[in-house]
């Protein structure tokens, strides 16, 4: 279904002179405006209303809560109090200025959402682009709401489930792994041959699995691909490290990550509910993938390496360029089969994190540089240039812990515009 906004045009009665000018059509405005949305982005469903003060807009507020995805305040008008109304009372909410129109009452409502607190986005810009930019944050929250996220753990609960319910809207699906190894004894033999065929044919080499490693990974593949299938999810987290150490699971789940996410689906290692998270909110604005990493810093080469044993080679989307990549042992325990991807370089990257227990939200932007080539620790590394001073000043381990998710791109206002929507406190690890 369509993401529903309802985009509010404040006006002044054409009579009383103001800006833009005494006599302005904002019916006509209104309309010309609705038809650009929808020509720019036709998923959406756009409903124009236009209101003339602040009683109008109670009432309207009121009146339409539930019924959409989104709320747009394009101020072709000022001083009436509805964006103000808006800012306080619907969410989600961008407010932006038709430059010249509606300016005075922008900043007097920007001032508002600035003194309370408000998870409002406001944009005022003469690129249309920021206004569609910001639109499809609606978009990204409405998928959110939509998704499952599979936990394959033997913990006895969930302890993020309702929180992650409240703040995103998306259901986390408890597995165990008993349940995951039965859709494993099931994958079908040739299919799974097919994958081993496949991976090996398209790697760089393979150092340390042989063929049955590697078949049993693509095995698990197929059980976590099936998993997502039956449950309707978008996105699966495995607790690998515990139940592969345990003797639960036959294989790892790394090269089956690998393939989930090469093809759009998200998988993410650990049962990391936090990470899956950011990696959704990744995908649904950007098409991308995300990188799960353990980063660590090195104040030599002022670089941040981003090191995991997963790592897509499609960093551009599912249709997106492939990079090479070589067949691996897990690092830890040099058992199993994982991904060491040579990713592109020179590239700006966008690495985040959120955290549901302290609705909190990391990121810093970096130049991607050079691919590590080094035998302890996780097997992909991927090196970034950043300002790792300010780095170790602002990582709050205590917030985020370690993971971190890095995409391709910057994606920064895009993602700041987005967890301002929830309400989350920033921590801009690269800036102050």
């Amino acid at each position: 279904m369509k993401t529903k906004v309802q985009v509010v045009f404040p006006a002044t009665p054409p009579e009383r002179p103001s800006w833009p000018y005494i006599g302005y059509d904002v019916q006509k405005r209104s309309r010309e405006i609705t038809a650009f949305l929808r020509e720019r982005l036709p998923d959406f469903d756009f409903s124009p209303l236009v209101l003339y003060n602040a009683q109008e807009a109670e009432r309207a507020a009121a009146e339409s809560q539930g019924a959409f995805d989104g709320y747009l305040v394009y101020m072709t008008a000022m001083w009436n109090g509805v964006a103000e109304t808006y800012a306080r009372q619907a969410r989600p909410v961008v407010i932006a200025d038709e430059l010249y129109a509606g300016s005075g009452g922008f900043l007097r409502a920007s001032a508002l959402i600035h003194q309370e607190k408000l998870p409002v986005v406001e944009v005022a810009s003469s690129d249309p682009q920021d206004l569609i930019d910001a639109i499809r944050l609606f978009g990204v929250m409405k998928k959110m709401r939509e998704s499952k996220i599979i936990v394959v753990s033997d913990a006895p609960e969930l302890p993020l489930a309702t929180p992650t319910k409240e703040l995103f809207g998306t259901e986390l699906v408890p597995m165990r792994s008993a349940e995951l190894k039965s859709y494993y004894d099931k994958a079908d033999e040739e299919e799974a041959r097919f994958w081993q065929r496949k991976w090996m044919e398209e790697a760089l080499k393979v150092v340390e699995p042989d063929a049955e490693e590697i078949l049993r990974s693509a095995r698990m593949y197929l059980a976590l691909k099936t998993a997502l299938q039956d449950a309707k999810a978008e996105a699966i987290t495995v607790d690998c490290l515990g139940l592969y150490y345990g003797g639960k699971l036959p294989a790892y789940p790394c090269l089956g990550f690998f393939q989930l996410n090469n093809e759009g689906l998200t998988g993410v290692c650990e049962a990391d509910v936090e990470s899956t998270i950011t990696q959704l909110l990744i995908r649904y604005l950007a098409g991308r993938p995300g990188y799960v990493s353990d980063p660590v810093i090195d104040t030599a080469s002022n670089q941040i390496i981003y090191a995991h044993c997963v790592a897509t080679n499609r960093v551009f989307g599912p249709e997106g360029l492939r990079n090479p990549y070589i067949i691996r042992s897990h690092a830890e325990d040099r058992r199993g089969a994982a991904i060491q991807s040579l990713l592109p370089l020179g590239k700006t990257v966008t690495t985040a994190k959120v955290s549901i227990r302290h609705k909190a939200f990391a990121i810093h932007t970096a130049k991607a540089v050079a691919n590590v080539e080094e035998d302890k620790a996780c097997r992909t590394k991927l090196a970034a240039q950043v300002d790792v001073a300010k780095l170790l000043r602002n990582y709050r381990f205590d917030i985020f812990s370690w993971h971190r998710v890095t995409c391709y791109g910057d994606w920064r206002k895009q993602l700041l515009n987005l967890a301002t929507l929830y309400g989350l406190q920033i921590f801009e690890e690269d800036r102050g």
